[in-house]
């Protein structure tokens, strides 16, 4: 039964694509659930997998079980997923470091740090989230913009310069 909504689905019937969605909508998000053992987040890399099947559904070349590729997709986006929450984590403790002050809590810290960045500019705010919030190297942040990898590295460091100045500013 799969087979065949696959392949009108990879022929552009949306209907056909919709109900394969909901056939494994369920199973997708049990395994994330089980994998990730939180409920919400579960939720969230299961809506991002069905984006990414929509997106690959051509790509599918039916040598595996559907729900085989599934959980390839699914497994990627969780990790991907977990990788941008380390970074975020590992930029939340950088800033933490350099700014210690009383207890105050990770989302009104992040609230702070996301107020300051939008006052950079463009120049320095773009490269700065890329380099340290994404975790791109200097050379794909360089190929992304469209500047040299020098510009790119003063640019973050400039970024980062006027970050610590607006924070402390917001301190006083």
């Amino acid at each position: 039964m799969d087979s065949d909504l696959i392949r009108r689905a990879q022929g552009g019937d949306e209907k056909a694509l919709a109900e394969l969605l909901k056939k494994h909508y369920s199973f997708i998000v049990k395994y994330v659930w089980k994998m990730s053992g939180d409920e919400q987040l579960a939720y969230d890399v299961t809506q991002d997998t069905l984006i990414k099947t929509i997106q690959k559904i051509n790509q599918y070349n039916h040598r595996s079980k559907f729900s085989t590729w599934l959980i390839q997709i699914a497994t990627h986006t969780y990790l991907d997923y977990k990788r941008k929450q380390k970074r975020k984590y590992e930029l939340d403790e950088k800033l933490r470091e350099e700014y210690p002050r009383s207890p105050v809590s990770l989302e009104s810290d992040w609230h702070e740090v996301q107020e300051a960045l939008w006052k950079l500019e463009d120049e320095h705010r773009i490269p700065l989230v890329l380099k340290h919030y994404y975790g791109y190297e200097y050379t794909d942040i360089a190929k992304m913009t469209r500047v040299k990898v020098g510009t790119v590295k003063s640019r973050v460091h400039y970024g980062l310069e006027n970050l610590r100045k607006e924070l402390r500013t917001d301190d006083k």
